[in-house]
């Protein structure tokens, strides 16, 4: 089985983390993916922290072993929740949509393990002049807030600017990938939208219906006009706000149009005012199956590729 120096840095038996996606990645899904041998995120989103504390403390009920917490920097509690990230001693931080340099040094006297998620080589070095114990280049092909370099360009381009561990994100949901970024120069990979069909992941049914539907088609980006590009399944919402960024709107009213669309999709599965996000490997989707089973059918599926392939090579 697949292993890197990524396994011993974090405590895990296989190279994969899950993505910490906003209302969907709670403690069950963390400690799930866990427990299966991956490192397990607990995705803060716009959450205050009295509710990342608790699912902290609920996660440490179902499992004994490393998870970590995702801060999303432009939430408005993000101050809050990087103060109990550092008290309650998460194994993990990692850290999206910002700089998390004002957190680094809490976090670091805590003992936590920082991994920023990177959207170019410049980010990467400065993630390593923080501290930073790893960074995840995260391409394109992901779900949710999402950078302008597909995957394929974006990790070789960090593994030569970065001596920290590489873990590449976007467009990965089996096999095929997870050995391509390995290929790439990675140690470890995350995903967050194969998760989303985990038996574990609490989301609507609706909302895990539409994933394990989807085509290669089926996503859309929007929110380039504020310069926070997401990318989500195609929906009524989805089309209508990819409309209004194209008309005379204001920017504050093309915010508000935004606002708890995610939690209508994830809780209620409103199809009609709800924000799906997915990327683009939901299109690899099929079925509904244990966190633990899609780390083990990944990793194994990346073994058999590289041993097929490098065959070609005399």
């Amino acid at each position: 089985m697949i292993k890197t120096s990524l396994c011993n840095l974090l405590g895990i038996e296989y190279p994969v983390l899950q993505g910490g996606m906003a209302w969907v990645a709670d403690a069950k899904l963390a400690a799930a993916v866990s427990e299966g041998g991956g490192l397990g995120i607990i995705g803060a989103g716009s959450s205050p922290a009295e509710y990342v504390r608790e699912q902290i403390r609920l996660a440490r009920t179902l499992t004994k072993k490393p998870f970590g917490v995702n801060i999303m920097l432009l939430s408005p509690f993000a101050d809050d929740v990087a103060v109990a990230a550092a008290e309650e001693k998460v194994d993990v931080v990692t850290t999206g949509a910002g700089n998390p340099a004002q957190y680094m040094e809490r976090w670091l006297s805590a003992g936590i393990k920082v991994i920023p998620v990177v959207a170019s080589s410049a980010m990467a070095k400065l993630a390593e002049r923080l501290g930073a114990s790893a960074v995840i280049a995260e391409g394109g092909e992901s779900g949710g807030h999402v950078g302008e370099l597909t995957t394929m360009t974006l990790v070789p381009l960090v593994c030569d600017a970065t001596d920290l561990p590489v873990i590449a994100a976007g467009g990965i949901g089996d096999g095929r990938g997870a050995a391509a970024a390995f290929m790439l120069g990675a140690c470890g990979i995350q995903m967050g939208t194969r998760f989303l069909a985990a038996a574990e992941c609490s989301i609507h049914r609706n909302y895990k219906e539409k994933i394990l539907k989807a085509n290669d088609l089926s996503t859309i980006v929007t929110g380039r006009r504020r310069g926070h590009p997401v990318r989500s399944l195609k929906t009524p919402f989805s089309r209508n706000y990819l409309k209004a960024e194209y008309s005379n709107i204001t920017d504050e009213e093309l915010e508000e149009m935004g606002v708890g669309a995610l939690r209508l999709a994830v809780q209620e599965g409103d199809l009609e005012k709800g924000c799906f996000l997915s990327g683009q490997i939901a299109a690899m989707v099929s079925k509904e199956q244990p966190a633990a089973e899609i780390i083990r059918e990944v990793v194994e599926g990346a073994e058999r590729v590289l041993k097929e392939k490098c065959q070609w090579v005399k």
